[in-house]
């Protein structure tokens, strides 16, 4: 079997590398001298310049005002028209606390719908695994198994097991009151 060269792939020859041109290192060197120079040439132009005389400011001659009211020629203060100050120290409110309204229709939580009970069967014990109690419901009328958890009293217990069951990559889930 003959040796090939698959890399290559073809008679090509390589290709010889192109050198840089040779700098001549003089003429940087000669550019940093004269940069050098002319900065260390206006340095010293700047320190043997003289210092510019400064004009003296006259100020003119400042004016005494005397204040025309005395302490006792001062005004009196204007009458208030609101009477909030001396009323608001003296009022009452009554507060009343609202009590906590817990509605009487309780929330469930729907994790799917399913056209086959096999479905349903799986989806309720991946939620079992999770220390869950659901239930298939198959209403009249209707050829779907929906997987429902609750009734829950309160929205936020939903809320909690539904986050529970998202941690799990159980989604998705909704909340509704349960007469819907």
């Amino acid at each position: 079997m003959a040796n090939k060269d698959y890399v290559r792939r073809g008679n090509k020859k390589p290709t010889k590398k192109k050198q840089a041109p040779k700098r001549k290192p003089w003429r940087s060197s000669l550019a940093a001298v004269i940069c050098v120079g002319a900065l260390g040439f206006g340095l010293y132009t700047l320190s043997s310049d003289p210092e510019p005389v400064a004009e003296p400011v006259v100020q003119p001659p400042a004016k005494v005002v005397k204040p025309k009211n005395t302490a006792k020629e001062l005004p009196r203060p204007p009458e208030e028209k609101w009477d909030y100050v001396e009323s608001l120290p003296n009022r009452e409110i009554e507060v009343q606390a609202k009590e906590q309204v817990i509605s009487a229709i309780p929330y469930v939580m729907q994790c799917g719908a399913y056209k086959t009970a096999s479905q349903a069967e799986a989806r309720k014990l991946d939620i079992a695994f999770q220390g869950l109690k659901s239930q298939i419901i198959k209403k009249d009328g209707s050829s779907w198994y929906r997987v429902v958890l609750g009734p829950y009293k309160l929205k936020r217990n939903a809320e909690k097991d539904k986050h529970k069951l998202q941690r799990a990559k159980i989604e998705p889930c909704a909340i509704w009151k349960e007469n819907q």
